[in-house]
C-alpha cells in the first residue's frame, strides 16, 4: 500500500487521489449545487479556504473535504486540521476540484458540512435586529449577513420565501461571517414583528414613500428594521405594521439603491447613534 497522505477522523489512511469526475462521491457532492439536493442530502456546500479556516474556528461540522495536492503543500498546517476534524478528507485532482466548486477560479480546497449548522441565537433582549422579506439574491442576502455581524446585529429573521441560506454564493458573499450570524428563517414575518413590539421595540419599514429620512430616526432605543424583496419591497400586510417609515435621500436622479447597500446605510447609522449612546 502506498504511504498515506493524511488520515480521516476514523484513522483510515487517505492514500489515493481521485481523478475522475465519475467517481461516486465526487457526482453526489456535485449534486450539491441544486437547491433540492442539498434538501435532500442535508448537506451544505462550502469552498475557498478562508471559508474552512472559519468553519473550523467555531466548530463547524465537517462531513467531507476535498482538496487537490498544491492546496495541501501550500496549507500544510490547515490541511492536517482538517484531517483531524472532518470526517472524510480526501486528495483530488485539480479537473475534479473545479468540477465540485461552483466559483469560476476555485483555490482548491470545497467541504459538505450539516445543512442545519447551529447560528447563534438572535439575543433577547433585542437591541437591534434585521426582518428581511423575500430576498431572492444570494449575493444581496450574504452581503447583508456581512454587514449585519460588523454592525453587531442581534438577529436576522429571513421569510421562508426567499433564497435558501445555505445557497454557496450566500456562504461566499458573507465572507464568513455565515457562520457567525444569528440567522434564522422564519415562517410568520407579521407574528415575529408583532411579538417584539409587544416587548417594546418599535419596528421601522424602508419605503420609498417615508418622509423621514434615515438619520432622523432615533436607534437608541430597542429596533427592528424591516426590509424587503429588492424589486418590490415590502409586502403592504408586513408594511403596515410599522411603528415609523424611513427613506434613504437620493439625488442625481437615481431612484433606488440596492438592498444590500441600503441595509449597510442604515445599520451604520443605527450603530453610530447607538456608540454615541454608550459615551453619553
Amino acid at each position: 500500500m502506498k504511504n498515506p497522505i493524511g488520515y480521516n477522523l476514523d484513522r483510515s489512511p487517505v492514500t489515493a487521489m481521485i481523478s475522475s469526475v465519475q467517481n461516486p462521491l465526487i457526482k453526489q457532492i456535485r449534486k450539491l449545487h441544486r437547491t433540492r439536493e442539498r434538501q435532500e442530502q442535508n448537506l451544505s456546500l462550502i469552498e475557498g479556504t478562508h471559508l474552512l479556516e472559519t468553519a473550523l474556528a467555531v466548530n463547524c461540522s465537517l462531513e467531507t473535504v476535498c482538496y487537490t495536492e498544491k492546496w495541501q503543500q501550500r496549507q500544510g498546517e490547515l490541511a492536517e486540521k482538517l484531517q483531524n476534524q472532518a470526517k472524510r478528507v480526501e486528495i483530488v485532482s485539480p479537473e475534479v476540484l473545479a468540477s465540485l466548486a461552483t466559483t469560476v477560479n476555485p483555490d482548491g480546497v470545497i467541504a459538505t458540512i450539516s445543512r442545519h449548522h447551529l447560528h447563534p441565537v438572535p439575543q433577547n433582549p433585542l437591541q437591534l435586529g434585521l426582518v428581511l422579506e423575500r430576498l431572492q439574491d444570494p449575493g444581496n442576502l450574504g452581503t447583508i449577513i456581512r454587514t449585519a455581524v460588523a454592525t453587531e446585529v442581534q438577529g436576522i429573521w429571513l421569510s421562508l420565501d426567499s433564497v435558501e441560506i445555505d445557497n454557496p454564493k450566500v456562504i461566499r458573499s458573507s465572507a464568513g461571517e455565515w457562520f457567525r450570524s444569528p440567522l434564522v428563517v422564519e415562517s410568520d414575518l407579521s407574528a415575529l414583528v408583532k411579538k417584539y413590539q409587544a416587548q417594546g421595540v418599535k419596528a421601522i419599514a424602508t419605503l420609498p414613500t417615508a418622509t423621514k429620512n434615515h438619520w432622523e430616526i432615533d436607534f437608541t432605543r430597542p429596533t427592528l428594521i424591516l426590509l424587503g424583496n429588492e424589486g418590490a419591497g415590502l409586502s403592504p400586510q408586513l408594511a403596515t405594521l410599522a411603528d415609523e417609515t424611513v427613506k434613504i435621500p437620493l439625488f442625481g436622479g437615481v431612484e433606488s439603491l440596492n438592498v444590500a447597500i441600503a441595509t449597510a446605510v442604515i445599520l451604520y447609522e443605527a450603530r453610530r447613534q447607538l456608540s454615541y449612546s454608550r459615551v453619553d
